[in-house]
C-alpha cells in the first residue's frame, strides 16, 4: 500500500539541507507521496530508512509468476477486500488436475482436450490456464517422464504437486524451462527439503500446512531460508473451512500488514460430485483464491469457472464492453439487415441472442458509447447522427452488407433524421425493445 507523507517523514534524516531540490524534508515527503518524487532524491537517505521505507511501501500481497514461452500467468499483488474500493487485478488461475499414474495415450489426449477448452464471453476468450500433474505414481521416474509428456502436449502453465522432494526435483528439472509451480504436498513433513529444491531451480513453490499457525510459521521459515516467490495453501479442506481461510488470511494481508501470510493462496476443489467440485471452485474464486485445481473435465463445468472469474475481475467502475465496429451473426449475405446499438455489452448481447436464437443472419454495429446504453448514450450524446455515421464508415458497412439501410432502436428515433443527413444511409425505426427485434424483421425487413 502507499504510505503517507507523515509515515515516509518519519524514516528522512529531518535535516532540511535542501540537497533533493526541495525546502524541507517534509516537502520532499509530500512529493514521494504523491509520485512526484522517489527516495533515491534524498542523498543523505540511510540504509535503515531505505529498507524500513521499502519494506513499509512493499504491496501486502506478493506477485508470483509462473510460466513461459507466452503463456505466463501471475496472480497476487492485490491490495483491496472489495471490488468497489479499487478493483481486483490478478485473476484466479483456474488449474485442472491430471494424475501421472495415467497411461502415456490417455495423459496426452486429456492434456490435448484441456488445451483446446475455450470460451468466447463477452468479447474475452477463457481457457483452462495451468494444468496440474499430481504425482499420484508416487514415482520419481514416472512423475518425471509424465511432467515432460504434459508440457510437451499442454502448451501453458504447469504445476507439478508431489508429497516426495526428489520426485518434485526431477519433474521440475525435466520442463525447467516452462517455469512451473512446484506443489509441496504435506510440506510440513519436511519442508527444508521443498525449500531447497525450490531454491536450486529456481522455481515459485506453493507450500502446504492445516491452519493460519502452521502455514503462517511456514511462510517464514522459507523467507528466512531466501525463497520470495511463495504461494499458500490450507490443503484438502472442507469447502467452508477454504471460504474462511481465504477470508481471514486475505484480511490478515490487507488489513493488518501481517506478512506471513502476505502471498496468493492456492486452493483444491476435488469433490467426487463434478457439480460439488464446481460450485466449490466457484466459492474459491470469489472469495480470493489465487489458484484453483479442481478434478473437472467437462468444458460445462469450466464454463462455470471462466464466467464467475470473469464476472469478479471485471473493473467495477467501467461498464462491461464489446468491441465496438460490425459483428456477424448467423451467416449474413449482402442483404443481410443492419442493426445499430451501443457497445455496452448489456445492450449488445441482447440484441445477439435474440437474433441468434431465431436464426436470422444479420450485420449488428457497435457504436462506441463507451459502454453506455442506448438510452443514456444519447442523453450523453454519445450516440449521435456523427457517431454512428463515423463508425457505419469506419466498419466499411455498407461493402459488407450490399445495402444503405440500417435499423436504429425505437428509443431514439429522434436520431433517424440526423443519422441520414451524416450517413447517407436510409434509416429505420425499429421497435424500442430488442424483444421485438424477430417480429419486426419478420414483418418489416425486405432485402
Amino acid at each position: 500500500m502507499a504510505l503517507s507523507g507523515l509515515e515516509i517523514y518519519k524514516h528522512l534524516p529531518k535535516s532540511n539541507c535542501k540537497e533533493c531540490g526541495v525546502a524541507t524534508c517534509l516537502a520532499f515527503a509530500m512529493k514521494v507521496a504523491s509520485g512526484q518524487a522517489s527516495l533515491e532524491g534524498c542523498p543523505r537517505l540511510d540504509e535503515k530508512g531505505k529498507t524500513a521505507l521499502g519494506e513499509a511501501g512493499a504491496p501486502p500481497q506478493s506477485l508470483i509468476s509462473f510460466g513461459a514461452n507466452g503463456y505466463g500467468f501471475e496472480i497476487g499483488q492485490e491490495t483491496v477486500l472489495y471490488r468497489h474500493e479499487d478493483k481486483f487485478y490478478h485473476p484466479t488461475a483456474i488449474s485442472v488436475c491430471i494424475n501421472d499414474s495415467l497411461d502415456n495415450a490417455i495423459l496426452e489426449q486429456r492434456c490435448k482436450e484441456l488445451s483446446a477448452i475455450a470460451f468466447d464471453r463477452m468479447g474475452k476468450t477463457s481457457v483452462v490456464d495451468m494444468l496440474a500433474l499430481v504425482n499420484a505414481s508416487k514415482d520419481t521416474a514416472r512423475f518425471a517422464e509424465a511432467a515432460r509428456l504434459a508440457a510437451a502436449s499442454f502448451p501453458r502453465s504447469l504445476a507439478l504437486l508431489s508429497p516426495d522432494p526428489t520426485a518434485l526435483r526431477a519433474a521440475g528439472e525435466a520442463v525447467a524451462a516452462r517455469r512451473p509451480l512446484l506443489w509441496a504436498l504435506c510440506t510440513g513433513s519436511n519442508p527444508e527439503a521443498f525449500f531447497k529444491v525450490a531454491e536450486d531451480l529456481r522455481l515459485p513453490l506453493c507450500i502446504e500446512a492445516p491452519g493460519f499457525e502452521a502455514l503462517a510459521g511456514l511462510a517464514d521459515q522459507a523467507r528466512v531460508s531466501g525463497l520470495k516467490d511463495l504461494v499458500l495453501s490450507p490443503g484438502p479442506v472442507s469447502s467452508q473451512e477454504g471460504c474462511a481461510f481465504l477470508t481471514q488470511s486475505r484480511r490478515a494481508a490487507i488489513t493488518k500488514k501481517f506478512r506471513s501470510l502476505g502471498y496468493p493462496v492456492a486452493m483444491m476443489a476435488m469433490d467426487e460430485d463434478p457439480l460439488r467440485a464446481t460450485v466449490d471452485a466457484c466459492w474459491y474464486i470469489l472469495k480470493y483464491a489465487g489458484i484453483v485445481v479442481a478434478n473437472l473435465t467437462r468444458p460445462e463445468h469450466i464454463l462455470a469457472l471462466a464466467a464467475t472469474r470473469q464476472d469478479i475481475y471485471t473493473n467495477p467502475q467501467i461498464p462491461v464492453q464489446v468491441p465496438a465496429g460490425l459483428h456477424e451473426v448467423g451467416d449474413p449475405g449482402p442483404d443481410a439487415p443492419v442493426l445499430v446499438t451501443t457497445n455496452f455489452a448489456l445492450s449488445y448481447y441482447s440484441v445477439e441472442s435474440e437474433i441468434s436464437s431465431a436464426r436470422i443472419p444479420a450485420y449488428i454495429l457497435a457504436v462506441d458509447t463507451e459502454g453506455t446504453s442506448v438510452l443514456t448514450a444519447w442523453a450523453a450524446e454519445k450516440l449521435t447522427g456523427a457517431t454512428t455515421a463515423e463508425a457505419l464508415a469506419k466498419a466499411r458497412a455498407a461493402e459488407k452488407a450490399g445495402h444503405k439501410k440500417v435499423i436504429i432502436p425505437g428509443l431514439v428515433s429522434v436520431l433517424s433524421g440526423s443519422i441520414k443527413e451524416e450517413s447517407g444511409w436510409d434509416v429505420i425505426v425499429g421497435p424500442r425493445e430488442a424483444s421485438g427485434l424477430v417480429s419486426f424483421l419478420k414483418a418489416n425487413w425486405r432485402s
